[in-house]
């Protein structure tokens, strides 16, 4: 049998105690009167969430004990949910207690229905929390510097890994902001080549009238401020990789000399005649359509032939259940700890958008939105709004059965796979998620074809 969630109330009138104990009884609900009781049972028990009257002993009319006991409890335990409890007339250190790190507060007089629906809340994002925490520690990181626990991702880690030790040539196709250089660098940590150099271009921030001598480099006196001889990034990547990103924006003029380079691994300099030998693995990556480029003629079809001897496609953030309040998890400690910011946790509304919205401009649009919400922060806890996300400029459109039959398992199927990715495959804890029985979402496993 499951145990049950641990409830601390530190409270030290006895007529309230009794009160608050009984009414939270499908809690363990653990009683302290003053600081030292709570801090002793908070470290015996760990409490998930706990309830603090601010107006404890020795001076119940000062908030100051409460206050102290609140700051010993987050430091011993910052991830409990704290809920402070005050009187009407203390607003004031109600605000307080919440800058300092408290998740919530309620004023007196005591409405039990509304203070177990803010204790519920409560429960509910430390359990997401944890889940969230669990996946991110549990996964084994299947390429270095990628968050991954879609099937999708998994999938395409398993392929990059199976193809970076060989030196075939890879296309990297994908949507701006999908990680194309993240993975690009995977496949080179993974390769042998691992300890020499990776050298990327992106062909769209270089212009077109330097963008030869850039790759190729140029002999002394080959145009007018040639001063010495240079290298190529071609050259610097010697043993290496060399990444050449949105090679869709390649001018045609130079899609030859690059073909030459591909098939001979050999270059020239701009106003040199001796040809170079660079021993480089080349990986390639755009989000143009190069087919349709193709038929525009805007693209050489043999060059195409050369970069594509594998291709991979990298799906977009909106087809990876499950992938963005993860990548948002790792994002929000990594923003709070390099700006000295203590912003801990996503409010329920927060994450439950974050996984929700479309994301048009992917990992860098919802890595730019953290950063923004943890600097603009005020509180320890991101909000909706702190998220600065309007969903019904960026909502996009779907396709979507008609027929009731096929909504009813369209909806169900997601909603499952959903709460299966929040629980990280914990069947018990998903079934809490959808609000149904074991023995009923088993069934629904069967019905919807989905393994666990």
């Amino acid at each position: 049998m499951e145990s049950k969630k641990v409830l601390l109330i530190i409270e030290d009138d006895p007529g309230i105690q009794k009160q608050l104990k009984w009414s939270f009884d499908n809690y363990e609900t653990i009683i302290a009167g003053d600081r030292e009781e709570a801090i002793t049972a908070l470290r015996r028990f760990m409490p998930s969430v706990v309830t603090l009257d601010l107006g404890l002993p020795p001076d119940p009319t000062n908030a100051s004990e409460g206050l102290a006991t609140l700051k010993e409890i987050l430091q011993l335990a910052p991830e409990t949910k704290v809920i402070v409890v005050t009187g009407n007339d203390e607003r004031d250190n109600a605000i307080k207690a919440v800058a300092m790190g408290a998740y919530d507060f309620y004023q007196k007089p005591v409405d039990l229905d509304i203070l177990n629906l803010i204790i519920d809340r409560a429960f509910q994002l430390k359990a997401l929390e944890k889940e969230n925490l669990i996946l991110t520690k549990n996964i084994e990181e299947p390429l270095k510097g990628i968050i991954a626990t879609s099937e999708k991702m998994q999938d395409l880690s398993k392929m990059i890994e199976k193809i970076a030790p060989t030196n075939a040539t890879i296309l990297l196709l994908g949507e701006s902001g999908t990680g194309k250089e993240v993975l690009a660098k995977a496949v080179h940590h993974l390769s042998d080549r691992s300890k020499k150099p990776f050298i990327a271009v992106n062909c769209a921030a270089i212009p077109d009238s330097l963008l030869e001598s850039e790759l190729f480099g140029y002999e002394k006196g080959a145009f007018t401020g040639a001063t010495k001889q240079t290298k190529g990034k071609i050259e610097y990547a010697e043993g290496g990789t060399f990444f050449l990103d949105e090679i869709g924006d390649l001018p045609f003029s130079l899609q030859a000399k690059l073909l030459r380079f591909i098939q001979e691994r050999k270059i020239e300099r701009l106003g040199g005649r001796e040809e170079i030998t660079v021993d480089v693995r080349i990986v390639c990556a755009t989000h143009q359509n190069i087919l349709k480029q193709i038929d525009e003629g805007v693209f050489r079809e043999d060059l195409y032939y050369r970069i594509n001897e594998i291709t991979v496609d990298i799906p977009p953030l909106r087809e990876r259940e499950g992938d963005a309040i993860v990548i948002a998890t790792a994002l929000l400690k990594r923003f709070s700890d390099e700006n000295g910011k203590n912003v801990k946790q996503f409010s329920q509304e927060a994450a439950q958008l974050i996984e929700s919205y479309p994301w048009p401009g992917n990992i860098r649009q919802l890595e730019n939105k953290i950063k923004r919400a943890v600097i603009m922060a005020d509180d320890s806890t991101l909000t909706v709004e702190d998220l600065d996300l309007n969903q019904a400029d960026e909502a996009v459109e779907e396709e979507f059965p008609l027929n009731l039959k096929k909504v009813r398992e369209v909806a169900e199927t997601a909603a499952i796979k959903r709460a299966l990715a929040y629980s990280n495959n914990h069947v018990s804890n998903a079934a809490k998620l959808l609000g149904v029985t074991r023995p009923t979402l088993y069934s629904l496993f069967s019905k919807y074809g989905i393994e666990v």
